[in-house]
C-alpha cells in the first residue's frame, strides 16, 4: 500500500474539525419490524429486520446528499425508471454469504439460508447492535452474527454509515466458503451503473484501477460516483485495516452491485478451489468493519483518500 505523508495526515485532521462545524442530528426510532434513522428529522435510512419477504436484514431506502436515491428500489418496491429487475437478492445494502457451511446465504428462495433477526443488544442516539442468527432451509442455527451500525451526518449534505459485523462460530465449526458471492454489499442507484439504460456512473479504487477492472481487485476502499441532473453524487465504501484479509476483494460489478468479499479467491485470482475458505472453530469470531460513504461530489473533490485516512486511524 502507498506511503501517507504528514501533509495528508494534516490535511485529514483540518478536514475533521471543518466538517464537524456542519454535522447533523442524528436520531433513531424504532418503528414495526425496523428502525427509521433522520438526520435533523429527515428520514435517512431505514433498518428492515423483520420482513416476511426477506431473507436478512437490509437498509432500505437510503436518502443521500441532496435528498437522492443512494439505491435501487426493486426488489423492496416497483422498479424505478431505468432499473434492471435481475438479482431479486441485491435487495438495497446487506451483509450476507453465498457458502457458509455449504448453505447460500447470498441467494434467495427454497432451499436458501435466512439470517434471522433474535434481538438489540443496545441502542443510543445514533447506533445500536443486533444480534442475528444464520439459519439453513430447515431452519437449524449455523452460526450468529453481532452486528453494530453507527449513522453519521459529517456535514450539511454526506451522509455515512459505519458497519461492525462480528461472526461468531456459536454452534460448532463454521467455514466461510470460497465464493465471488459475497458479503457487504450494495445494489446502487441505476445512475452508478457503468453499463445500461441510464448509466453514468464511473468507478476507481484506492489503487488507482478504474471502471470495470476493479472488480476481483484488492483495494482498501472502492468509489462511484455519477452526475443526477446538474449535481454529481458519489458513494464510497472503505475496508477498515484491522479486517482479516485486508485489503479486501471487491466483488463490484459494472451493473450497480459493489460488495467487499474477503473469501472469494478461486474467482478473483483464480486460486484453487477453497483457497478462500475462512474457518471459524467453535467459540472463534471474526469481525469485520465498513464504512459506506455518501457524498456530494466525485472521489477527488470529495478527497476520499484523506476521508479514508482519517476512518481508518479512529477507535
Amino acid at each position: 500500500m502507498k506511503k501517507i505523508s504528514q501533509v495528508a495526515i494534516f490535511a485529514a485532521s483540518v478536514f475533521s474539525v471543518a466538517a464537524s462545524l456542519h454535522a447533523g442530528k442524528v436520531s433513531l426510532a424504532k418503528e414495526n419490524g425496523s428502525i427509521a434513522v433522520k438526520v435533523d428529522d429527515k428520514l435517512f435510512t431505514k433498518y428492515v429486520y423483520k420482513d416476511d419477504k426477506r431473507a436478512k436484514p437490509v437498509l432500505y431506502p437510503i436518502v443521500g446528499p441532496f435528498g437522492l436515491p443512494m439505491s435501487r428500489q426493486f426488489p423492496l418496491e416497483e422498479a424505478a425508471k431505468g432499473e434492471a429487475k435481475d438479482h431479486p437478492h441485491h435487495a438495497s445494502l446487506w451483509y450476507t454469504h453465498g457458502e457458509v457451511n455449504g448453505v447460500d446465504f447470498w441467494a434467495v428462495g427454497k432451499g436458501r439460508g435466512k439470517i434471522v433477526h433474535q434481538d438489540f443488544l443496545s441502542m443510543n442516539g445514533s447506533s445500536f447492535t443486533a444480534l442475528n442468527l444464520w439459519q439453513n432451509a430447515e431452519g437449524k442455527t449455523i452460526c450468529q452474527d453481532q452486528r453494530t451500525l453507527s449513522f453519521h451526518a459529517p456535514n450539511e449534505k454526506d451522509r455515512a454509515i459505519d458497519i461492525s459485523v462480528t461472526l461468531k462460530a456459536t454452534v460448532g465449526d463454521v467455514t466461510f466458503g470460497d465464493t465471488k458471492e459475497g458479503s457487504m454489499g450494495i445494489r446502487m442507484a441505476p445512475q452508478f451503473r457503468l453499463r445500461g439504460e441510464v448509466a453514468k456512473g464511473s468507478a476507481i479504487n484506492s489503487e488507482g484501477v478504474v471502471g470495470k477492472p476493479i472488480w476481483g481487485k484488492r483495494a482498501s476502499w472502492v468509489s462511484y460516483w455519477a452526475p443526477f441532473d446538474d449535481k454529481e453524487i458519489g458513494i464510497s465504501i472503505f475496508d477498515h485495516p484491522s479486517n482479516p484479509r485486508h485489503p479486501t476483494w471487491w466483488h463490484a460489478r459494472d451493473y450497480g452491485l459493489v460488495a467487499a468479499n474477503p473469501f472469494g479467491l478461486r474467482h478473483f485470482e483464480g486460486k484453487p478451489k477453497g483457497a478462500g475458505n475462512m474457518v471459524l472453530k467453535k467459540g472463534e469470531e471474526a469481525t469485520f468493519r465498513y464504512r459506506f460513504l455518501f457524498h456530494a461530489g466525485s472521489p477527488k473533490d470529495a478527497e476520499i483518500s484523506i476521508r479514508y485516512l482519517e476512518w481508518s486511524k479512529a477507535e
